[in-house]
């Protein structure tokens, strides 16, 4: 509470209550709203300013003694703003109502459509996507943040329809003209982002309880929603408990929507989700679905807590949603599913994906300065999720479980339906931990980038030096307080664990004679990468790694800091293929998927000699892995193991396996004769399948995508799409995939293509023939495309590339961030490429 007297503040205008009446037309697909606006004045007032956008008002007024009285308004369409000219000043309560229509549009944000198709008609939806800025699309609001409210929600509608919103129904009445009005429960206090309403044909899976889990699915889906209300009930247990907090609301819906630009959204008591991230269809989704399933609705419920009970007071904080709703969405999965191996796929997908991306010298910090317009895209979405969560998991290493435990209580409880920022956070902490949390937090959380932590041995002790890692030189002068720990083995064959915190830009470990290697970020725990700068130590270290004598966290790690030397210049690509070959017993998920995606990465990137020596390494890996492990999915297998197939067998054709190759083309041709092939390998199977594929291979996409019901399937065809290697075909699928495939998921075989050796050569020329339409992709999907066309299909026109983006940043105002970091990235790969060993 003492977060809202701070707010009344420093605002002189605070919303109370919303009311909102919304009447949607799934015919001529516009609405029309009424909005009355309960307001708090600190002290008199003769304008008030509200959010709008796209958004035509009718009429505005205020309440007198004597009844409402109309107010003169304007507009500033650049803003986003208008301004409601009150008849004299006015303090204390004020209530607006506004009235206006809008458009249900077709962009995936605001009060949009969403198409899907029911007994061979087509029909729609129309749903809500708020995050991070677009309420003002459906209802003039104050449309940041910490302006909490509490919102009272009713929806008229066609009788036939169902409405869904924040809080369950309080009153349904026939109105009249073959429509009913749904009214719902006032909503506690809450931001405008986390507003939600919807109307559609939904069916109800119920999970019933002291709070009621449903998940609402479109006709004839919820036989797919067992498994995903199930975890989500199970998630809501394990965050009440980790927390000490109830979940405040009396039910929990999760929605399935076909079109959707994000993967979910948690808005408060009623969660949208990609179809594909919360329905499970037998025979179909893969483990890796199903994993991917339980991570995002776990993600997503402790949203519920994290955002929505207490909310960032200003769009910087966002990790304070993203961040914690990142670490412990693989937290309670992990729980749940201890023999998925979940934090080794955490490192290998959030970490990993985090330390590749901060590494650039376009990075921005954890706390993003810039105030209302802070954009969840594919520049700061590594950063906010990624980086964020692996703060978190560093973090709690150094307090403990019980402490940082005890942190979050105390933040969660502090804050509660209020908003907080970072110092929040570390002060709860703090106190709960009697640690020095603070500085260390502070250091990661406001600054951009991390340390390269250089060491070497001095005798009896180690001298650790660090300076901030970019993969292009940098002339920073950073330092951030680093928690260390040393794993140290003896000659007798013991170990022991050191730690220390690095405050400084250098400092020593005491580790006596008997020591014979050292590996230093033990379970990589620690967000840094490490340079050994004496080829002694690494040449132990790989012996230790042969032998298994290293965990499999530190077996990853080692050749992943290595590799990311490699494209920092600070070491040749013939020593990462070198130190591989201590790898060559290797049977873990962890170390086996990181040398495949770099060995992959690096295949992409580079020419010549250098290219098939990649190649045969790879080649020989691979196919040693896939004999040991099988290439059919067997009965009880590990998990990952199924991820890892999947993952390699690809790379494993095209680096020349012709075993894999053979064994691929057999069940593809399986496929194609209508037999099912086991769900764990049948996007890489397809993928093979296009590989080597002609125009009947192309048509039997075309019908598999048209017949369709799974959007499961619909995504690994559509991966497979951008796999053809024949020019023509490759073509084919472009022109298919911007005439054909719906907005939603365009960006997928496109995204796909710039990762396809065969195709990358012509996916520059398209791009440029092709950017008015793809200008036209919702933003998200635009800057993948971006992202993934610039740092290699860019290398062969290099200076042609970077010379049009120069130009086209001057112009447009789109995908800038992603633009410059792809560009940094195409410089680091033609470095890369062009290096003759280490600098």
């Amino acid at each position: 509470m003492a977060e809202k007297t701070y707010m009344k503040k420093m605002n002189s205008v605070n919303p109370i209550n919303y009311k909102i009446s919304i009447e949607p037309d799934l015919q001529s697909f516009n609405f029309s709203g009424r909005t009355e606006i309960l307001i708090e004045a600190a002290e008199p007032v003769s304008e008030i300013t509200l959010n709008i956008l796209e958004l035509a008002i009718r009429s505005c007024s205020v309440r007198t003694d004597s009844g409402f009285v109309s107010c003169p308004f304007r507009v500033n369409q650049d803003k986003e703003e208008m301004t409601i000219c009150l008849p004299v000043e006015i303090s204390g309560t004020i209530r607006l109502r506004i009235d206006y229509t809008g458009h249900i549009n077709n962009s995936m944000a605001g009060l949009y459509k969403s198409r899907y198709r029911s007994k061979g008609e087509t029909k729609y939806i129309a749903v809500t996507q708020f995050e991070e800025s677009d309420a003002r699309r459906a209802f003039p609001c104050f449309d940041q943040p910490f302006m909490k409210a509490t919102f009272d929600i009713e929806m008229i509608i066609d009788k036939s329809l169902t409405a869904i919103s924040n809080t369950p129904i309080a009153e349904e009445r026939l109105s009249g003209a073959g429509k009913k009005l749904v009214r719902f429960e006032q909503t506690p206090e809450m931001s405008t982002y986390l507003v939600f309403f919807t109307v559609g044909d939904y069916e109800f899976l119920e999970d019933p309880g002291d709070v009621l889990v449903r998940v609402a699915t479109l006709p004839g889906m919820t036989k797919y929603a067992r498994f995903g209300l199930d975890f989500a009930r199970k998630s809501l247990i394990s965050c009440e408990r980790k927390y000490g907090i109830k979940y405040p609301l009396p039910k929990l819906d999760l929605i399935a929507i076909p079109d959707f630009a994000f993967g979910a959204m948690e808005n408060w008591g009623a969660i949208t989700f990609r179809e594909n991230l919360l329905l499970r269809y037998p025979d179909i989704t893969s483990r890796a679905g199903e994993e991917r399933i339980c991570e995002i609705i776990a993600h997503e419920i402790v949203h519920q807590w994290f955002g929505n009970l207490v909310t960032p007071s200003d769009w910087k904080y966002l990790w304070l949603n993203e961040s914690f709703a990142t670490y412990f969405g693989y937290d309670i999965v992990g729980e749940y599913y201890p023999k998925w191996d979940t934090w080794d796929q955490f490192l290998k997908g959030q970490t990993d994906n985090a330390l590749d991306r901060d590494a650039l010298i376009e990075t921005i910090p954890i706390e993003i300065p810039g105030g209302e317009h802070v954009v969840i895209n594919s520049s700061t979405a590594p950063i906010i999720y990624d980086k964020g969560g692996s703060i978190m998991r560093q973090v709690k290493g150094y307090m403990g479980d019980e402490s940082f435990t005890q942190g979050l209580r105390h933040y969660l409880s502090k804050h509660a339906y209020g908003c907080a920022s970072s110092s929040d956070v570390w002060e709860s902490f703090e106190e709960a931990s009697k640690m020095p949390v603070a500085g260390i937090m502070k250091s990661w959380i406001e600054q951009p980038g991390y340390p390269l932590i250089r060491v070497k041995k001095d005798r009896d002790r180690i001298v650790l030096t660090q300076e901030r890692f970019t993969y292009l030189p940098n002339d920073s002068t950073q330092e951030w307080v680093v928690p260390i720990t040393v794993r140290l083995f003896y000659k007798s064959g013991d170990s022991k664990s050191a730690t220390m915190l690095l405050e400084a830009k250098q400092a020593n470990i005491d580790i006596g004679p008997d020591v014979i290697a050292y590996k230093v970020n033990d379970r990589q725990t620690g967000f840094f990468r490490v340079r050994y700068e004496d080829t002694n130590d690494m040449h132990q270290l790989g012996e230790l790694v042969l032998e298994k004598k290293l965990r499999v966290e530190d077996r990853w790690g080692l050749q992943n800091d290595l590799y990311a030397m490699v494209k920092g210049g600070r070491a040749s690509i013939d020593d990462y293929l070198n130190f591989l070959a201590n790898y060559a017993h290797e049977e873990e998920f962890l170390p086996l998927a990181g040398i495949a995606d770099n060995l992959f990465d690096a295949y992409l990137i580079m020419q010549g000699p250098k290219k098939q020596k990649i190649a045969a390494t790879g080649g020989t890996l691979f196919e040693r892995i896939l004999a040991g492990i099988g290439q059919e999915p067997g009965q009880g297998e590990k998990h990952t193991i199924s991820i890892l197939r999947d993952r390699i067998m690809l790379p494993a054709v095209l680096f020349g396996s012709t075993d894999v190759r053979e064994f691929a083309l057999f069940r593809f041709s399986s496929l194609m004769k209508g037999k099912s092939i086991h769900p764990d390998i049948i996007k890489s199977v397809m993928q093979v399948g296009a590989l080597n594929g002609d125009n009947k291979t192309f048509d039997w996409f075309d019908n598999r995508l048209n017949s369709s019901e799974s959007e499961h399937e619909r995504m690994n065809l559509l991966i497979a799409l951008g796999s053809f290697s024949k020019t023509r075909l490759i073509e084919k699928a472009l022109q298919y995939t911007l005439d054909n495939v719906p907005d939603r998921n365009k960006f997928v075989p496109i995204v796909s293509m710039t990762a396809n050796p065969y195709a990358g050569p012509f996916m520059w020329d398209w791009y440029i023939s092709q950017l008015s339409a793809l200008e036209q992709f919702h933003p998200l999907h635009y800057e993948r495309v971006i992202a993934g066309i610039i740092p290699v299909c860019g290398l062969e026109r290099e200076k042609e590339v970077e010379a049009f983006f120069e130009n086209y940043m001057t112009r447009k105002d789109l995908a800038r961030d992603v633009i410059k970091l792809s560009l940094e990235r195409l410089r680091i790969n033609s470095r890369m490429r062009n290096s003759e060993g280490t600098i």
